[in-house]
Protein backbone atom coordinates (compact mmCIF):
# COMPACT_ATOMS: atom_id res chain seq x y z
CA UNK A 1 0.00 0.00 0.00
CA UNK A 2 1.59 3.47 -0.80
CA UNK A 3 1.81 6.24 1.50
CA UNK A 4 -1.00 7.89 -0.34
CA UNK A 5 -3.08 5.31 0.07
CA UNK A 6 -2.29 4.88 3.56
CA UNK A 7 -3.35 8.57 4.10
CA UNK A 8 -6.46 8.33 2.54
CA UNK A 9 -7.25 5.39 4.99
CA UNK A 10 -6.59 7.36 7.50
CA UNK A 11 -9.02 10.24 6.82
CA UNK A 12 -12.46 9.87 8.02
CA UNK A 13 -15.52 10.06 4.82
CA UNK A 14 -16.39 13.33 5.92
CA UNK A 15 -12.72 14.74 4.30
CA UNK A 16 -12.03 15.05 0.74
CA UNK A 17 -9.90 12.08 1.06
CA UNK A 18 -8.36 11.63 -2.88
CA UNK A 19 -7.46 15.84 -2.62
CA UNK A 20 -6.50 15.86 1.19
CA UNK A 21 -4.49 12.50 0.86
CA UNK A 22 -2.75 13.69 -2.26
CA UNK A 23 -1.79 16.58 -0.41
CA UNK A 24 -0.35 15.48 2.83
CA UNK A 25 1.60 13.04 0.41
CA UNK A 26 3.12 15.58 -1.34
CA UNK A 27 3.89 17.90 1.31
CA UNK A 28 5.88 14.73 3.33
CA UNK A 29 8.17 14.54 0.28
CA UNK A 30 9.30 17.91 1.15
CA UNK A 31 9.17 17.45 4.33
CA UNK A 32 10.45 13.99 5.61
CA UNK A 33 10.30 14.85 9.13
CA UNK A 34 6.17 15.66 9.64
CA UNK A 35 4.18 12.67 10.47
CA UNK A 36 0.39 12.27 9.73
CA UNK A 37 -2.18 10.98 12.47
CA UNK A 38 -5.64 11.44 13.23
CA UNK A 39 -5.73 13.23 16.57
CA UNK A 40 -7.89 15.03 19.67
CA UNK A 41 -8.30 19.12 18.70
CA UNK A 42 -9.49 21.01 21.14
CA UNK A 43 -11.35 24.05 19.75
CA UNK A 44 -11.04 27.35 22.18
CA UNK A 45 -14.65 26.85 23.21
CA UNK A 46 -14.44 23.37 24.43
CA UNK A 47 -15.40 21.19 21.89
CA UNK A 48 -13.13 18.31 20.39
CA UNK A 49 -12.57 16.75 17.25
CA UNK A 50 -10.94 13.61 15.94
CA UNK A 51 -8.63 15.95 12.90
CA UNK A 52 -5.66 15.31 10.89
CA UNK A 53 -2.49 16.47 12.24
CA UNK A 54 1.04 16.55 10.75
CA UNK A 55 3.30 16.51 13.34
CA UNK A 56 6.75 17.06 13.85
CA UNK A 57 9.44 19.29 12.92
CA UNK A 58 10.24 22.09 10.11
CA UNK A 59 14.33 22.32 9.80
CA UNK A 60 15.40 25.82 9.29
CA UNK A 61 18.59 28.02 8.73
CA UNK A 62 19.14 30.66 11.63
CA UNK A 63 22.38 32.29 11.61
CA UNK A 64 24.45 30.16 9.37
CA UNK A 65 22.78 27.31 11.91
CA UNK A 66 20.22 24.15 11.43
CA UNK A 67 17.38 24.59 13.79
CA UNK A 68 14.07 22.07 13.98
CA UNK A 69 11.29 24.02 15.04
CA UNK A 70 8.62 21.23 16.31
CA UNK A 71 5.00 22.03 15.11
CA UNK A 72 1.66 20.67 14.81
CA UNK A 73 -0.67 21.46 11.31
CA UNK A 74 -4.09 20.67 12.23
CA UNK A 75 -6.37 20.17 8.75
CA UNK A 76 -10.35 19.91 9.61
CA UNK A 77 -12.81 18.52 7.56
CA UNK A 78 -13.14 21.21 5.21
CA UNK A 79 -9.58 21.56 3.89
CA UNK A 80 -8.31 22.45 1.44
CA UNK A 81 -11.50 24.87 1.35
CA UNK A 82 -10.52 26.12 5.15
CA UNK A 83 -6.61 27.01 6.02
CA UNK A 84 -4.91 24.91 8.29
CA UNK A 85 -4.77 25.41 11.52
CA UNK A 86 -1.07 25.82 13.16
CA UNK A 87 0.53 25.69 15.69
CA UNK A 88 4.27 25.91 17.15
CA UNK A 89 4.58 23.22 20.17
CA UNK A 90 7.78 23.78 21.87
CA UNK A 91 9.45 20.89 23.80
CA UNK A 92 9.82 20.82 27.79
CA UNK A 93 13.27 22.41 26.70
CA UNK A 94 12.02 25.44 24.45
CA UNK A 95 10.17 28.57 25.33
CA UNK A 96 7.58 30.21 22.96
CA UNK A 97 9.00 33.61 21.40
CA UNK A 98 6.20 35.67 21.09
CA UNK A 99 6.37 37.13 17.73
CA UNK A 100 4.05 39.10 14.88
CA UNK A 101 3.00 35.82 13.71
CA UNK A 102 3.24 33.58 16.60
CA UNK A 103 0.93 34.20 19.45
CA UNK A 104 1.87 33.55 23.02
CA UNK A 105 0.00 30.10 22.99
CA UNK A 106 1.87 28.90 20.27
CA UNK A 107 -0.92 29.57 17.47
CA UNK A 108 1.01 30.74 14.17
CA UNK A 109 -0.37 33.50 12.65
CA UNK A 110 0.91 33.54 8.78
CA UNK A 111 -1.14 36.48 5.97
CA UNK A 112 -0.68 33.24 3.91
CA UNK A 113 -3.21 31.33 6.48
CA UNK A 114 -5.44 34.62 6.65
CA UNK A 115 -5.33 34.85 3.08
CA UNK A 116 -5.78 31.07 1.97
CA UNK A 117 -7.76 30.90 -1.31
CA UNK A 118 -8.64 26.93 -2.35
CA UNK A 119 -6.45 25.62 -5.40
CA UNK A 120 -3.83 28.71 -5.05
CA UNK A 121 -2.41 27.69 -1.66
CA UNK A 122 -1.80 24.13 -0.44
CA UNK A 123 0.47 22.41 2.67
CA UNK A 124 4.15 22.64 0.65
CA UNK A 125 3.64 26.26 0.35
CA UNK A 126 2.82 26.83 3.78
CA UNK A 127 5.16 25.38 5.00
CA UNK A 128 8.09 26.63 2.91
CA UNK A 129 6.46 30.04 4.12
CA UNK A 130 6.90 28.75 7.62
CA UNK A 131 10.43 27.54 7.04
CA UNK A 132 11.58 31.23 5.76
CA UNK A 133 9.78 32.89 8.09
CA UNK A 134 11.45 30.65 11.48
CA UNK A 135 14.97 31.00 9.36
CA UNK A 136 14.25 34.92 10.09
CA UNK A 137 12.77 34.83 13.23
CA UNK A 138 12.72 32.02 15.47
CA UNK A 139 9.67 30.97 17.34
CA UNK A 140 11.38 29.27 20.32
CA UNK A 141 14.27 29.27 22.23
CA UNK A 142 15.92 27.18 24.63
CA UNK A 143 14.52 27.83 28.40
CA UNK A 144 17.97 29.40 30.41
CA UNK A 145 19.59 26.95 32.93
CA UNK A 146 21.72 28.10 35.44
CA UNK A 147 25.60 27.24 34.87
CA UNK A 148 26.31 24.65 37.51
CA UNK A 149 29.08 27.00 39.21
CA UNK A 150 26.58 29.51 39.23
CA UNK A 151 23.34 27.06 40.50
CA UNK A 152 23.26 28.05 43.87
CA UNK A 153 23.38 31.73 43.36
CA UNK A 154 20.77 31.07 40.45
CA UNK A 155 18.48 29.16 43.38
CA UNK A 156 18.60 31.71 46.19
CA UNK A 157 17.90 34.55 43.35
CA UNK A 158 14.52 32.76 42.44
CA UNK A 159 13.19 31.09 45.81
CA UNK A 160 13.85 34.59 47.38
CA UNK A 161 10.62 37.10 47.37
CA UNK A 162 12.86 40.35 47.48
CA UNK A 163 13.15 40.41 43.45
CA UNK A 164 12.83 43.60 42.00
CA UNK A 165 11.80 43.92 38.33
CA UNK A 166 13.96 46.98 36.45
CA UNK A 167 12.15 48.92 33.65
CA UNK A 168 14.12 47.36 30.92
CA UNK A 169 12.25 44.29 32.21
CA UNK A 170 15.78 42.46 33.86
CA UNK A 171 15.41 41.12 37.31
CA UNK A 172 17.34 41.74 40.46
CA UNK A 173 17.55 41.14 44.14
CA UNK A 174 18.94 43.20 46.59
CA UNK A 175 21.29 41.07 49.13
CA UNK A 176 22.77 42.75 51.75
CA UNK A 177 26.41 41.65 52.97
CA UNK A 178 26.93 40.33 56.58
CA UNK A 179 28.68 44.42 57.65
CA UNK A 180 24.99 45.99 56.52
CA UNK A 181 26.89 47.70 53.83
CA UNK A 182 25.74 47.85 50.24
CA UNK A 183 27.93 46.00 47.58
CA UNK A 184 30.28 47.53 45.27
CA UNK A 185 30.02 47.75 41.75
CA UNK A 186 30.10 44.07 40.23
CA UNK A 187 30.79 42.77 43.80
CA UNK A 188 28.38 39.64 44.92
CA UNK A 189 28.97 36.84 47.57
CA UNK A 190 28.28 34.15 45.22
Amino acid sequence: MSSKQKIKWMLPKTYLRTVVAEDIDTALRSFKTLTPEMNKYVYNDGITRDLMCLSGTICTLYRDKTFNIPVCVWLEEGYPQSAPIVYVRPTKEMMIVKRSFVSSNGEVLLQYLEEWQPGECDLVSLLQVMAAMFGEFPPVCMKPYPDPEQASCWFLFHRDNNIYSRPDGRSYLFVPKDDGQPFKDHETNC
